[in-house]
């Protein structure tokens, strides 16, 4: 009987093997059968045409700009300048230089830069209806890079500029260049004023104050050319661009154009205000060595004769010493403000001299003297041609 049953039993575990075995071999695998692939869904885009309320600002902008080249692009002009320089081989040689300008008016007074007319042996004007005719030199002041020539055309043929003032100027206005880059004649640039009241350091070591910073583009031969607001109106001269960067481009103010040129066309020079005597500016590492009383002013070294300086009782130095590594002249005054201005230094006291000042002006200088301090009416004089 337990035999049977176990028979029995046996026979059951076989069959329900059997079973499974067979389903397993019945039913795929999850893997057996690959997945379907997605179909990908293509979208079309139709660019919508904008409409005139988005097109109708970029219009009045395009029409400024091309209003104001219309306008202005005639009073440009092209600048050429024969050079002729001396070689120790060769003798005389001629070269050419050009540059950019603008007409001042319809006497046929035209402003350009200095550098652009410097050492020129004759000068040509090219106008934008491709008339050349030859120019003279009227006046020039290297201290500013400023220069004025004169052409003789009919009234009919000059169209002078508007010039603007810089006196207002707000950083981001834009700035507009017109000049004759690398010979290109009237190319037109755009930026704005990237900055305000830099000096400019020129060739000459002197310095041009109240500088307008740009990235309108400039290159070589925009020198001379004039830079414009959006009106069209002329605030600044193209003068110069930084060498090592791209984007930095210098003008000199029109205020600054319209305090120098008068003076340039009726005397063919502009009289710099003048003291008549030259200083150490101070720091405080030379006040401490030399045990003065403050450290910024300057210290008066040497007087011209016949200056205003002389005329108004200022000090220069009464003895010699060895600062460091240089001789220096020391127990003059020590200036320290004009008009109750503080100077810092040297490069304080002539900016304000060329910026507030001119020739007859009276000014009072504060001043130290053996620890005392006190004041000194000085009538400013014109500066020496020879200084």
């Amino acid at each position: 009987m337990q035999k049977r049953t176990l028979f029995f039993l046996l026979i059951l575990a076989l069959t329900a093997l059997s079973c499974q075995l067979a389903t397993a071999v019945a039913t795929p695998t999850a893997t057996s059968t690959p997945a379907a692939t997605a179909t990908p869904i293509v979208i079309v885009a139709t660019p919508t045409p904008l409409g005139d309320d988005v097109l109708q600002p970029i219009d009045v902008e395009e029409q400024l700009i091309t209003n104001l080249y219309e306008r202005v692009g005639p009073s440009v002009v092209h600048i050429t300048a024969q050079i002729v320089t001396m070689s120790f081989f060769y003798g005389p040689l001629a070269s050419e230089g050009t540059g950019s300008g603008f007409v001042l008016d319809t006497q046929g007074h035209i402003v350009t830069n200095y550098h652009v007319i410097e050492g020129a042996e004759s000068l040509e004007v090219l106008f934008s209806d491709d008339t050349q005719v030859p120019a003279q030199v009227v006046g020039i002041d290297p201290a500013n890079d400023l220069a004025v020539i004169q052409v003789d055309l009919p009234t009919e043929q000059l169209f002078p500029v508007t010039l603007g003032t810089s006196e207002n100027l707000r950083v981001g206005q834009r700035a507009i260049a017109i000049g004759n880059p690398f010979g290109l004649d009237r190319t037109l640039t755009t930026g704005v004023v990237s900055a305000l009241g830099r000096p400019l350091q020129t060739d000459s070591d002197n310095y041009i104050y109240e500088v307008i910073q740009t990235d309108a583009a400039i290159n070589p031969g925009n020198s001379g050319g004039p830079l414009l607001n959006s009106r069209g109106e002329v605030i600044g001269i193209n003068t110069a661009i930084r060498e090592d960067a791209q984007g930095i481009g210098f003008a000199v103010p029109v205020d600054t154009i319209k305090r120098i040129v008068p003076a340039l066309i009726s005397d063919g020079y502009f009289p710099h205000p003048w003291l008549g005597f030259l200083g150490y500016s101070l720091t405080p590492e030379l006040a401490s060595a030399l045990d003065l009383p403050v450290d910024h002013g300057i210290l008066v070294a040497q007087l011209y004769r016949n200056s205003p300086a002389v005329e108004a009782g200022i000090q220069g130095a009464t003895q010699q010493a060895i600062v460091g590594n240089r001789r220096m002249y020391l127990g003059g005054d020590i200036v320290t403000a004009i008009n109750g201005t503080t100077i810092a230094d040297w490069n304080d006291l002539q900016e304000y001299l060329a910026l507030n000042t001119q020739v007859d002006d009276v000014v009072t200088l504060s001043l130290i003297r053996s620890g005392q301090t006190m004041d000194l009416a000085v009538t400013i004089a014109a500066q020496p041609q020879s200084e």
